[in-house]
């Protein structure tokens, strides 16, 4: 609110608490069901690896609709973009309603994945848009706190519901949830985009090609990092409440995600406050450690004391890698390219998630849960090498860009 406080422009800081407040009730729809579409699918009689399969196949609406949205957010503006990722969210729990077979059932989550892939390209880009260059890692932070804050009250809200009345009622306040959010997102005014870099802008080809733009550089390796990542990301995004269930722990799943998501807030504002002075690189090499943490002590959890504790650390690498990678992006890109540049590189993370189900559960079905973890655990440890080594020109600007004693050499000037 401080920073909000600060800015010049009236419509500018309305136009964020807004965004903040839609950006809210969206990400609670998505979380409610988190804990509780999972064992909706093993009652309607899915094996581990169709729940992986049907979980995992919302980032296949991520991957083919990520690239288009990017380039309509760039095109007809980020509202426009952000009222598709809405009105998919409100309209898709009401299919769960009325579906139960496995195949639908994997058609419907897909369509659900449009609505992520809609509303984070709009709402990122948006937010880059209107926050001040010098301020620009300090409001991305807060205003990413939708999703830490969404993910604290939305799976614990969707666990009680679905225990107390029910998956009919829990399906029908997700999709609740989310209208609301759409009426807000009907309310934001949005000003025109100025830049200083603006006859840089009319140079630049208006339809660069997907693989020139994920194969640059300043792509690739945050791209890379991302899909291992969302490999473990998946992991946790599907099979955490299954395996809780496995070894038999009394525990309401999501308070997982919810310890996850507090300790993702509790991080986020710390770091937004130092992130501008420290580097980005510091923190996204912090947020690989602690996902690392998180899948190690999820290999070794054998109660509700140790789950939590890798809810904790699993909150603290979530609640920096994306909004410091968002914020990495921003500096590598211009704004009529940001849309595309975002949908691109965090294609990489979607994509992770898109391959998590079926490979994971696959590997779930052959050494168990436990283990399971233990491989992702390799995953997010080789993210972390290649992000210290490779993250900037050269391998010694890579280290003291990812320890923060170096600058971004692919930042704009």
């Amino acid at each position: 609110m401080r920073v909000l406080r600060a800015s010049d422009f009236q419509l500018r800081r309305d136009n964020l608490l807004v965004l903040f407040t839609a950006g809210l009730l969206y990400w609670c729809s998505i979380a409610s069901l988190l804990p509780t579409l999972p064992l909706y699918l093993d009652s309607v009689g899915a094996t581990k690896q169709q729940i992986g399969i049907v979980m995992g196949s919302f980032a296949i609406g991520l991957l083919l609709f990520r690239p288009f949205l990017g380039r309509l957010a760039d095109q007809r503006g980020r509202k426009t973009v952000l009222l598709i990722g809405m009105l998919v969210a409100a309209i898709t729990p009401v299919g769960y309603l009325v579906v139960s077979s496995i195949p639908l059932l994997f058609i419907l989550r897909a369509i659900h994945g449009i609505s992520i892939a809609a509303f984070s390209t709009g709402f990122t880009a948006l937010i880059a848009d209107l926050a001040p260059v010098e301020k620009r890692s300090e409001i991305i932070s807060y205003m990413s706190l939708v999703n830490p804050l969404g993910m604290a009250i939305g799976p614990v809200f969707g666990g009680y519901l679905q225990a107390g009345v029910g998956y009919q009622i829990l399906f029908l306040v997700a999709a609740e949830l989310a209208l609301i959010g759409l009426l807000g997102t009907l309310q934001v005014i949005i000003p025109q985009v100025q830049s200083q870099q603006q006859q840089h802008i009319n140079n630049i080809s208006k339809e660069r090609r997907f693989w020139e733009i994920l194969l640059s550089p300043r792509v690739r390796v945050p791209a890379l990092v991302l899909l291992l990542v969302g490999l473990a990301f998946g992991a946790l995004s599907s099979f955490v409440p299954l395996f809780i269930k496995s070894i038999r722990v009394d525990l309401n799943a999501g308070w997982f995600y919810s310890v996850g998501a507090l300790s993702s807030f509790i991080i986020r504002m710390l770091a937004s406050r130092i992130s501008d002075r420290l580097g980005r690189g510091l923190f996204i090499t912090f947020s690989l450690i602690s996902y690392t943490l998180a899948m190690v002590t999820l290999w070794q959890a054998n109660s509700a004391a140790s789950i939590l504790l890798a809810a904790l650390f699993e909150g603290a690498g979530g609640g920096t890698l994306i909004a410091m990678i968002a914020t990495i992006m921003a500096d590598r890109s211009l704004p009529k390219e940001r849309g595309r540049i975002f949908a691109l590189c965090i294609a990489g993370f979607d994509f992770g998630i898109a391959i998590a189900g079926p490979i994971l559960g696959f590997v779930a079905e052959q050494v168990g849960y436990r283990n399971m973890f233990g491989y992702a655990a390799c995953l997010t440890l080789l993210a972390l090498l290649l992000f210290l080594t490779q993250s900037s020109k050269g391998l010694l600007s890579s280290l003291r860009f990812a320890v923060g004693r170096g600058q971004d050499n692919y930042a704009l000037k």
